[in-house]
């Protein structure tokens, strides 16, 4: 018997409808060649700090005591409640795993988690921890869960070994992440006294966001002149608009260079036209997919992804946590199937063997998402539903459409004397082709009946214009900055050439994965660190504070740092690196974090942890201890104190040294770096008067 575990009950079912009949069990299918059961995602997790590092007796809270914790040996342990407990449907799906792998008539176990690095080890973490015995280990690696793809995976199945590089690339990121999480995440609670959610990937995707929002609100517009001319040719108006620019002292040298201008006259260069075919937008990766869904139908990201799953777990779409907009060249014989299906649904297409459809060297794991034979009932497709799966699918007739999209393209150079040249362009649709199906957002543009040579009135004026801020990440914009956070911010790369995007892809550069990504933005809206409003993130109170107290922790969870960690991952997946190796650069990182901790209290920047003990209050006597933005009395809640020093004063920290002498002696000594509000530095001493701080200059 072969034993099938898949990541899902869902893909269970799937596997046993196409295999045939096969009989019900408790958590499990027997046919007459195959066992299917199946894990609920995750069954184990790793075990938390205390399962390494127990502490005291009774205590129960977070404790600097146990942390860092970088265990020789991670350990597994089954998904546990909120109360600690083991989940009781959990522990019974593994038991039900573990007898079925320890069967003597099982001779061959198969891995059918989903076909990323996470299902690879999803189901190998299962195995390892039920198996008492050595049995062939097999992977059925699946694009999509139609019942022809999955009989033809099982007859086509490799080893398990085939796939140990993801799996090796899954078990890295899952320490890595573990570490990064657990620790700073404790730590950074511990020191501010809000938890605060610390992760590899989190974090620059705040603060991307954090960056942005801080720029626009920082913003200060300025007025400046373009020139301008806005005048009819021939019963036309025919807009130039200069690249010259002045700043709003310079009304006179803008009003000098019209005058310039006008006097010199414009004429046509050159008239150009041509007959184009243009070419239909690429396959969809998830995230460009993603993109175009919040960008047209407002749709968040968790949302297009959970309708992605449903749709591929129902047969209908292939594994869309794809990251390439490419199909595989071994690919070409089911794509043909799933053409002559459409074909005969009445739209036009018909297959292409094209590089930009084709291509091997763009794809990591995953082609690019595609519908395939199993057409859905779209009565039975909710709204959004119909969206996501008519996104696609337009899309894959676009790409393989028979009617080519044919446009007149005309440009007309104009010469404005020897100062400056202006090129007017426009398109005008002759055969619409693909686009009838597909969007295209390039629009006509109907330019003057100009030819070489004409004339053109121009008048020159100066133009008041402000500058206006940098915008707001929208889905589309954050997408494309995180899967290359190194590359030149731009709202639309659909038609730029792809090779530096995949380069990035293949190197590690991007923030997240196709897998995780979004994940980890909703759990930044659910933690409240970003908002989306329609397709808009900005960032909200909590993020800010998430922010600036990491900056005040000096713990650096930038995009280089985590890009860093990204290339090693992809070193392991190629066998460059090992995952002992890939863990040791997070330990390193994490590391460096608590040797600031154990620096001496007299560290001038240093403030302490939530709850420290400062000294006395010079009002009422309590202790003063270090509270979420600042220092305040004990007697706050007692006998109603007010007496607080702020954890930062003109720009500068106040540290627990300070605090302590200032309370203490009534006076510190010089302290450096403050700031003041014409943004200049200055050194002052803070005394205490009457409960109150001051600076002595």
């Amino acid at each position: 018997m072969k034993l099938i575990i898949a990541e899902k009950p869902s893909l269970g079912r799937n596997i046993v409808t196409a295999i045939g009949k096969m009989d019900k069990r408790d958590g499990y299918y027997e046919g007459k060649d195959y066992i299917v059961t199946w894990a609920f995602g995750h069954l184990f997790t790793l075990a938390d700090i205390e399962d390494y590092s127990p502490l005291p007796d009774g205590q129960k809270h977070w404790s600097l005591s146990n942390i860092p914790c970088f265990p020789d040996r991670f350990k597994y342990c089954l998904k546990r409640n909120p109360d600690k407990t083991v989940d009781k449907g959990i522990e019974k799906q593994f038991n039900i795993i573990k007898f079925l792998c320890n069967r003597p008539d099982v001779d061959t176990i198969v891995n059918a988690g989903d076909s990323d690095r996470e299902g690879e080890i999803i189901v190998r973490i299962c195995v390892d921890r039920a198996l008492d015995t050595d049995k062939p280990l097999k992977r059925l690696w699946l694009p999509d869960q139609t019942k022809q793809t999955i009989l033809k995976g099982l007859d086509e199945m490799k080893d398990e070994s085939y796939y140990d590089n993801l799996a090796n690339e899954g078990y890295a990121r899952t320490y890595i992440d573990w570490l990064y999480g657990v620790n700073l995440t404790r730590y950074a609670t511990l020191k501010s006294g809000t938890l605060l959610r610390v992760g590899r990937v989190i974090v620059p995707i705040v603060k991307a966001i954090y960056d942005r929002d801080m720029a626009i609100r920082n913003f200060t517009p300025e007025k400046y002149y373009s020139i301008q001319s806005h005048e009819k040719t021939n019963g036309e108006e025919v807009e130039l608009v200069s690249k010259e620019k002045f700043s709003k002292e310079k009304y006179l040298e803008a009003d000098s260079l019209c005058k310039k201008y006008n006097d010199a006259g414009a004429y046509v260069v050159s008239v150009k036209k041509k007959l184009e075919t243009v070419s239909p937008g690429k396959l969809y990766s998830l995230t460009k997919l993603q993109n175009f869904l919040g960008k047209k139908y407002k749709m968040p990201m968790e949302t297009s992804l959970a309708i992605l799953q449903k749709l591929y777990e129902e047969g209908y779409v292939t594994y869309p946590r794809t990251n390439s907009e490419y199909l595989a060249t071994a690919e070409k014989s089911r794509i043909e199937e799933i053409i002559e299906n459409i074909e005969k649904m009445g739209y036009p297409v018909a297959f292409k063997d094209k590089k930009t459809i084709f291509d091997d060297k763009k794809i990591e794991s995953h082609s690019a998402l595609t519908p395939t034979y199993k057409i859905p009932d779209k009565s039975k497709l909710s709204e959004a539903e119909m969206q996501v799966y008519s996104a696609v699918f337009r899309r894959f007739v676009a790409v393989f459409c028979s009617d080519e999209c044919l446009v007149n393209r005309a440009e007309i150079e104009i010469a404005v004397g020897d100062y400056e040249r202006f090129t007017l362009k426009g398109v005008t649709m002759l055969e619409k082709g693909w686009t009838k199906f597909d969007d295209y957002t390039k629009k006509d543009k109907l330019l003057p009946p100009l030819k070489s040579g004409d004339k053109v009135e121009i008048d020159f004026k100066p133009v008041e214009k402000e500058t206006t801020p940098p915008k707001h990440y929208t889905i589309e914009t954050l997408n494309n900055y995180l899967k290359n956070p190194f590359r030149e911010d731009k709202s639309n790369i659909e038609n730029e050439s792809d090779e530096e995007e995949y380069r990035a892809i293949f190197e590690g550069l991007e923030l997240g994965t196709e897998a995780t990504r979004t994940g980890i933005i909703d759990n930044a809206r659910k933690s409240g660190y970003i908002d989306l409003k329609k397709d808009v993130y900005t960032i909200l109170p909590g993020g800010e504070y998430l922010i600036e107290s990491l900056s005040m922790m000096n713990i650096s969870m930038d995009k280089y740092r985590t890009s860093e960690l990204g290339k090693a991952l992809k070193k392991v997946y190629k066998n460059e690196m090992s995952v002992d190796e890939s863990v040791y650069l997070a330990i390193a990182e994490i590391e460096r974090v608590f040797e600031k901790k154990e620096a001496s209290i007299s560290n001038d920047t240093d403030y302490g942890f939530f709850g420290d003990v400062v000294g006395k209050c010079p009002l009422c006597g309590e202790d003063v201890i270090r509270t979420k933005f600042g220092y305040g009395c004990k007697g706050y809640k007692t006998s109603g104190c007010k007496f607080s020093i702020n954890l930062k004063i003109c720009g500068r920290i106040i540290s627990v040294s300070n605090v302590k002498k200032l309370l203490a002696e009534g006076a510190t000594d010089k302290i450096n770096g403050f700031i003041s509000k014409n943004n200049k530095s200055f050194d002052a001493v803070l005394y205490l008067e009457d409960g109150n701080v001051k600076f002595r200059f």
